[in-house]
C-alpha cells in the first residue's frame, strides 16, 4: 500500500506558507536558564566565624554532654546526682553542664524563631554537632527526670542532701 499525500486543490498562498530557517521562523525566543538570587547570610561555609560566642558553645557543649550522660547514668543506677568532689568540683561541674545545655537550646530555639534555621554549622560543623547534642541530652534528662520521680517520688535537689551525700 503506497500512501500519497494529496495534492491541493488550490496552492497556499505565500503569506500563509510557513518558510523554515526564514526570519519569521527565528523571532521565537529561546528562554534564559532561571537565575535565583539569595538574600539570605551565606552560613554553609564549614569554616564561617562563629564568634566568641559559638566557640564557647562549641567548648561548653563537648564538656557537658559527656558529663550530664554520666550524671543521668548515676541518677538512674543510684538514684542520685554526682558525688560532690573534692572541694565540690564534680557536683559544681554537673551544675554548670546542665545550665550550659539549658543556654544552647535556648539560644538554637531564639536564633530559630528569629532566622528561621537553627545555629550556624560552625568550623567542621562542631556547633551544629552540639545543638544536636544537646536537644538529645535534654531528651535524656527529661526522660530520667520523669522515671526519677515515678520510681522514687523525687528528683535530687542541686545541692548534697540527706538522701544522697548528706
Amino acid at each position: 500500500m503506497l500512501l500519497l499525500s494529496p495534492t491541493p486543490a488550490q496552492p497556499i498562498p505565500p503569506s500563509q506558507r510557513r518558510r523554515f530557517g526564514s526570519a519569521a521562523a527565528t523571532k521565537t525566543r529561546i528562554p534564559t536558564p532561571f537565575r535565583a538570587l539569595s538574600m539570605a547570610k551565606d552560613t554553609s561555609d564549614p569554616d564561617s566565624d562563629v564568634g566568641l560566642a559559638g566557640k564557647a558553645a562549641i567548648a561548653g557543649g563537648l564538656v557537658s554532654t559527656p558529663v550530664i550522660a554520666w550524671s543521668l547514668y548515676t541518677l538512674k543506677t543510684t538514684g542520685c546526682g554526682l558525688p560532690p568532689g573534692p572541694g565540690g568540683s564534680i557536683g559544681a561541674l554537673e551544675g554548670v553542664s546542665y545550665l550550659a545545655v539549658l543556654g544552647i537550646v535556648g539560644w538554637s530555639a531564639f536564633t530559630k524563631s528569629k532566622t528561621g534555621s537553627g545555629l550556624p554549622s560552625g568550623p567542621f560543623g562542631l556547633l551544629g554537632a552540639v545543638e544536636g547534642l544537646s536537644y538529645l541530652t535534654l531528651l535524656g534528662i527529661a526522660v530520667v527526670f520523669a522515671l526519677q520521680f515515678f520510681e522514687k517520688g523525687y528528683i535530687p535537689g542541686p545541692l548534697p542532701a540527706d538522701q544522697c551525700f548528706g
